[in-house]
């Protein structure tokens, strides 16, 4: 990746609303901020593979220049009174067109491998979709709420193949149940799977169709995240938005939550918490990965677009506040259609007088961090 196109992906960070227009161009031509370059969404196939010096090869990454950027952010931000619209830009962001052109032109080769049944804790079921690929050696998955919802690359026929063969890696039709001997139909119900001339499933893909009453299906592209998911961690709402997602689409009856194998945001577990060091000294999620040297956001999107692919899934409603997440997703050529964004709202915002949500000075800078310098759609509520 080159400078320029790490530049041409950042997103601005807030100046101080007391300051003119004047003074705030001149604080920014006087003291060039160190963070204002750094790519939000990674354009890239492999994100493990872009070295930190394609990434930031041009910025002063000396300790005083950017202990100094901290100081001066950290004093001259403040997070009741920042939110969407409410940033003045430093200079001028790049428009979604501008930054979907600097999206790869092709999506990775993504096949899922096995699927089963997971009855859950809150009474729903669930599909889990295991999913090998062609960029790298991890297993991406697929939570799918809803059964008529079908892996193009798991149900298509194969030499050779048997309906044993086809119920084990779960390529069936409803449900599995002992004595069951074919997977192409269910017995009981007399569900039947009809297949076109190249042995894929037919009437795979779900659009969404106001006349049938079908509407686009709920997803929530989700990075792993051990510490918010595992470790209780009240340093980012992760593990609540993955509950709450899976809360959402249970609700529903369909929906699905893809799981990207990819811990904090692209740099590894212990990159993450070498972070989080580096935050308790003071850095915000952003500043403390351009010490590390890695770029503010080293995830990459178009494994979710191909596996939303191979599920059918091209109208979706998109559970995020990131806006670069939307454009990310949707890919280059725009296969996938976010029709409707739902927002993300913090339950600890939601309910100011509760015991709901996840409350830490850890998570307000996290949130603080993720409106002021990456752009989120948030705006936190004034407390009464």
């Amino acid at each position: 990746m080159t400078s320029s196109t790490s530049s041409s992906l950042r997103t601005t960070s807030t100046q101080n609303n007391d300051m003119t227009v004047t003074e705030q161009e001149q604080a920014s031509s006087a003291t060039p901020d160190v963070f204002d370059r750094l790519p939000i969404i990674s354009p890239t196939l492999k994100p493990h593979e872009i070295s930190a010096e394609e990434t930031i090869a041009s910025l002063p990454l000396d300790l005083k220049h950017i202990t100094e950027s901290i100081s001066n952010f950290n004093s001259t931000t403040d997070l009741t009174n920042s939110g969407s619209g409410s940033a003045t830009p430093a200079r001028t962001v790049p428009n979604a067109e501008e930054k979907r052109n600097l999206l790869p032109s092709r999506l990775p080769k993504v096949e899922c491998y096995v699927r089963a049944r997971i009855p859950t804790t809150n009474g729903r079921e669930t599909f889990l979709h295991v999913y090998s690929n062609d960029m790298d050696n991890k297993e991406h998955l697929a939570i799918v709420f809803g059964e008529d919802i079908r892996s193009k690359t798991l149900f298509r026929q194969k030499p050779n193949d048997s309906q044993e063969a086809r119920m084990t890696r779960g390529a069936y039709i409803g449900k599995l149940y002992p004595g069951r001997k074919t997977a192409d139909i269910d017995e009981r119900t007399g569900a039947k799977l009809e297949f076109d001339e190249e042995g894929y499933v037919k009437n795979q893909v779900r659009k969404a169709d106001p006349i049938k009453g079908v509407e686009s299906t709920l997803v929530r592209i989700h990075s792993e995240c051990y510490t918010g998911e595992t470790a209780w961690s009240a340093r980012c709402d992760c593990g609540e938005q993955f509950d709450e997602a899976g809360r959402l689409m249970g609700i529903n009856g369909h929906g699905c939550i893809v799981y990207l194998r990819q811990e904090g945001r692209g740099i590894g577990l212990g990159e993450k918490l070498k972070a989080y060091n580096l935050q308790d000294l003071g850095a915000d999620t952003v500043q403390a990965n351009v010490m590390l040297r890695h770029p503010a956001d080293k995830r990459s999107f178009s494994m979710a677009t191909a596996i939303l692919l191979d599920l059918g899934l091209v109208d979706i409603k998109l559970m995020t506040n990131n806006p670069d997440k939307i454009i990310a997703v949707e890919g280059k050529d725009r296969l996938v259609k976010v029709t409707e964004r739902v927002p993300m709202i913090p339950l600890a915002w939601q309910h100011q007088h509760g015991d709901d949500g996840i409350k830490s000075k850890e998570i307000d800078s996290y949130l603080r961090t993720k409106i002021e310098r990456m752009g989120h759609l948030l705006s936190k509520p004034v407390a009464n």
